[in-house]
């Protein structure tokens, strides 16, 4: 297809409560939203690095002034026959993931559009739902995440996600455990521990957790696989796999036994779709992971969670966890299976059925810009 024009968002979208982990806090979601047109047809992308560079090198601002001054122009007005051609068109850029990330989805929907397919199926899946899990941050009391915690078991949810950092560790998982001795439980340290905590990693071992998510550096694969020779408790990688070369790097090295895909953090679908085949092909199971976006970056996430090396519920949440209005229209909502567990159904329409309401977009926007052929 070719792609006629590009049109860029920098959004700041105000969260009901902030959100703590180990980096820091969030009061607002900054992404980048996207329409792309080509072939008499446009569709609707988001990439949400936030609005600091904390959880990777990238923010929301950065990757706006990249696909403006230079990722956009790389394609507009060029005809793109795949995913991989889109890449190959930005591979001279060096990283900038999330930027990138941000083509590479709209491009997907794009295509699912013009095919007249929903995405899920244009990504080669097959089923049309998934489970969903429960995700906590930091509280501010350990009674307030025990009462959250307690209502997301009565709600049905098969797993429960906890941020953990300094400080909100250790005795925190013990009064958790404590007080749900079966449910099934991850922590995400989101990089905020190094290998010189390895003694706390296998006291850890004690609680019998599903997997230990990006225990240490954001960059680092060889002191987790260190790490993971020690102890018992599998680890997930998130903020390490920021590539394909990368999760390669990971499997070879036995840095983990699950990985955390988030299609913006690897660049897009494209490479989403690679990672989730390699992993597969070892035997490391997979899940996909948010990043706190609107209903138009979680319906890409949706779609991507139909896969069926997903096993794990995914980190994809109704919009009123977070938004009061989300910006995307419609809404993401949580379904039931007959037993009563969270999940998320993939949208039957062309593409992802889900594009930013204008009124709340404009309200929302703090940089625009449309990049046609020159």
């Amino acid at each position: 297809m070719r792609i006629d024009a590009v049109e860029l968002f920098h959004v700041a979208m105000p969260l009901i409560s902030p959100w703590r982990t180990a980096y820091g806090e969030d009061y607002t979601v900054e992404s980048v939203l996207v329409r792309i047109e080509g072939e008499g047809r446009y569709a609707w992308a988001e990439s949400s690095p936030l609005a600091a560079p904390c959880y990777s090198p990238e923010w929301a601002g950065g990757i706006f002034a990249v696909l403006k001054k230079w990722l956009a122009p790389a394609v507009v007005g060029k005809s793109i026959s795949s995913g991989d051609d889109l890449q190959a068109k930005l591979g001279h850029f060096k990283g900038n993931s999330f930027a990138k990330a941000a083509l590479d989805n709209a491009w997907w929907v794009l295509d699912s559009v013009i095919q007249e397919t929903p995405l899920y199926k244009r990504l080669g899946a097959v089923k049309n739902e998934a489970d969903t899990g429960a995700d906590f941050g930091v509280c501010d009391s350990i009674n307030e995440l025990l009462d959250d915690i307690g209502r997301a078991v009565d709600d049905g949810y098969k797993r429960v996600k906890l941020k953990f950092r300094p400080g909100w560790d250790i005795e925190m998982l013990r009064a958790v455990r404590n007080r749900f001795p079966t449910q099934t439980f991850h922590i995400d340290c989101n990089s905020g521990y190094r290998i010189s905590d390895l003694e706390m990693f296998c006291r850890i071992d004690d609680f019998q957790l599903a997997m230990i998510e990006q225990p240490l550096q954001y960059d680092d694969l060889v002191d987790h696989a260190r790490l993971q020779e020690t102890i018992t408790t599998p680890i997930c990688l998130d903020e390490s796999i920021c590539s394909v070369d990368r999760a390669v790097m990971a499997l070879d090295l036995g840095s983990c036994q699950w990985i955390n895909i988030k299609p913006a953090r690897v660049g897009g679908l494209t490479n989403a779709l690679k990672i989730h085949d390699l992993a597969k092909a070892a035997g490391v199971p997979c899940w996909v992971g948010g990043m706190l976006e609107s209903a138009v970056g979680l319906q890409i996430m949706i779609a991507l969670s139909m896969l069926d090396n997903f096993t794990y519920p995914a980190d994809i949440f109704p919009s009123a966890r977070f938004y009061t209005d989300d910006v995307g229209k419609p809404e993401v909502a949580i379904s039931r299976r007959s037993d009563g567990s969270p999940i998320v159904r993939a949208s039957e329409a062309p593409g992802i059925g889900c594009e930013p309401d204008a009124k709340l977009l404009e309200k929302v926007t703090v940089a625009h810009a449309r990049i046609e052929p020159s």
